[in-house]
């Protein structure tokens, strides 16, 4: 993994025009995930913050579609997450922390879920966000994603994970050091 502070967390005009336009595009189309927001509104705080406009391109890069859920009034900050239908393609076959990967003798991923997620400035879901997104549609039917794992679980070697089968949105169980094909991690930032 490539140190972070050595990684240039600016787009160039194109790519933030680019951007731009493919969030403004999302937004208006799926304007049920964000109701009583005005795009203008989260585009000024893009504006504000090269930073956080990079960690969406990294979203959308990687398969993310990420796209606006919420809006924070206290902090004025908009929530946004990965809203792809499956688990972000460019974010799979990762075990599930730093520890989980060196625990591996061999057969490694090439990095973990929440490395990962870190060095392209966002959060895993927890579990809760992970319900949440699934009440504005319905995702991972195929796929599974890393959620955030408590403390006591991690602590014993496990993560956990969910995804949606029979309408219904599970919870389950891996070792932290498994990595599958089918299973990537969705993220959430606030802007």
């Amino acid at each position: 993994m490539t140190n972070e502070t050595s990684i240039n967390k600016e787009l160039a005009a194109e790519q933030r025009e680019e951007l731009l336009k493919t969030l403004k595009t999302r937004f208006e189309k799926n304007r049920d995930r964000h109701q009583g927001i005005e795009w203008a509104e989260v585009q000024a705080r893009l504006d504000a913050d090269a930073e956080k406009l990079w960690s969406l391109h990294e979203m959308e890069r990687t398969g993310g579609e990420p796209d606006v859920v919420g809006h924070d009034r206290e902090s004025g900050e908009y929530m946004f997450m990965d809203c792809s239908a499956e688990s972000p393609k460019g974010r799979r076959s990762l075990c599930y922390d730093r520890e989980a990967l060196e625990s591996r003798k061999e057969h490694k991923p090439q990095s973990s879920a929440v490395d990962t997620a870190a060095a392209m400035g966002i959060e895993l879901l927890t579990e809760e966000q992970y319900r949440e997104l699934q009440q504005l549609g319905k995702f991972d039917l195929k796929t599974s994603s890393w959620v955030q794992t408590p403390a006591n679980i991690r602590k014993l070697g496990g993560a956990i994970f969910c995804d949606r089968r029979y309408e219904t949105v599970f919870m389950y169980h891996n070792g932290a050091e498994s990595y599958y094909a089918a299973r990537g991690f969705r993220g959430s930032l606030r802007v």
